[in-house]
């Protein structure tokens, strides 16, 4: 039988096996091992040569990518849609700022969905980051509030939904496509977490110019697997610093101790939100213990 060689998007990645969505049909392909020895995963989201006999897939080449991320293991996606929630579990802001910052230096859109608040409007977290000049959406996966802006808000984009455990993606991707009756699991009280009813990467189209892909949950302590930033473009990664980059005393201030510093005054003023400021300086922190040589 003749080997057919045909470009497709991968929808599903799970143990090294990826669905590739081709012009025939949708095939289950391994990825060829030279991809692996040249440090070439495949990720959900990315466009790749596959050939196909006998109905399995090999896939040959993975073709250029816009962007890709480690945490969550997309490519090629146009905005993150990040989920937060105030109660039941509690986000971290800090977490919420890693992946914004991890966002915007790849120059890729973050909007913050705020779920359950139903249970808690989140009145703060949500000025927090509507103040630094975020897309703010308020959401309930067990009302439908805030459902038809969302929905506006993803239209005509691709777009990865990522946030700790528990806060109610497949609930709210549910809301959205009401057929896909995804798995959800309940959050420990006495933990304040939940578990992860998400195990892998997977695509859905919401219609044909809106897709989104649904991604595992992450904990705090996942944070250490996530993209690094270089020290030096970290800055650029906070939008809400921008009013004040370029006004420091010194021009390579790093805006953490040195005098004259443009944007530490803005957050010491509250021009800056402080929770900002103070991830900004914990980000520093891990960036500086990068070496982007021994990463090469």
């Amino acid at each position: 039988m003749a080997i057919e060689e045909q470009t497709g998007r991968i929808v599903r990645s799970i143990s090294g096996f990826y669905d590739v969505v081709l012009p025939t049909g949708t095939v289950t392909c391994q990825a060829r091992g030279i991809l692996r020895k040249e440090g070439m995963t495949p990720l959900t989201g990315d466009m790749v040569r596959v050939t196909v006999q006998r109905g399995k897939g090999m896939i040959q080449q993975v073709l250029p990518r816009r962007n890709s991320f480690i945490r969550p293991a997309v490519a090629n996606v146009d905005a993150l849609l990040i989920f937060a929630a105030n109660v039941n579990p509690v986000t971290e802001p800090f977490l919420i700022d890693r992946v914004t910052a991890i966002a915007g230096n790849k120059g890729v859109e973050s909007i913050l969905c705020v779920n359950k608040t139903d249970l808690d409007e989140a009145e703060e977290l949500c000025g927090i980051y509507s103040r630094a000049g975020f897309r703010v959406i308020a959401t309930s996966a067990q009302t439908g509030a805030g459902i038809g802006e969302l929905r506006r808000a993803l239209q005509g984009k691709l777009t990865a939904f990522t946030g700790n455990s528990g806060v109610g993606k497949s609930s709210i991707l549910n809301r959205l496509c009401p057929e896909l009756r995804l798995p959800t699991g309940e959050v420990s009280e006495k933990l304040g977490r939940g578990r992860h009813t998400t195990r892998h990467v997977e695509l859905f189209t919401l219609d044909p110019e809106t897709f989104v892909m649904d991604t595992p949950g992450f904990s705090s302590f996942d944070t250490d697997q996530m993209d690094v930033i270089l020290k030096e473009n970290l800055q650029y990664a906070f939008p809400d610093f921008g009013p004040w980059l370029g006004r420091c005393q010194f021009h390579d201030c790093s805006h953490r101790r040195e005098p004259g510093c443009a944007v530490r005054a803005a957050a010491e003023e509250g021009r800056i939100e402080p929770s900002r400021y103070d991830s900004y300086l914990r980000l520093y922190e891990k960036a500086a213990l990068y070496k982007e040589w021994e990463h090469k």
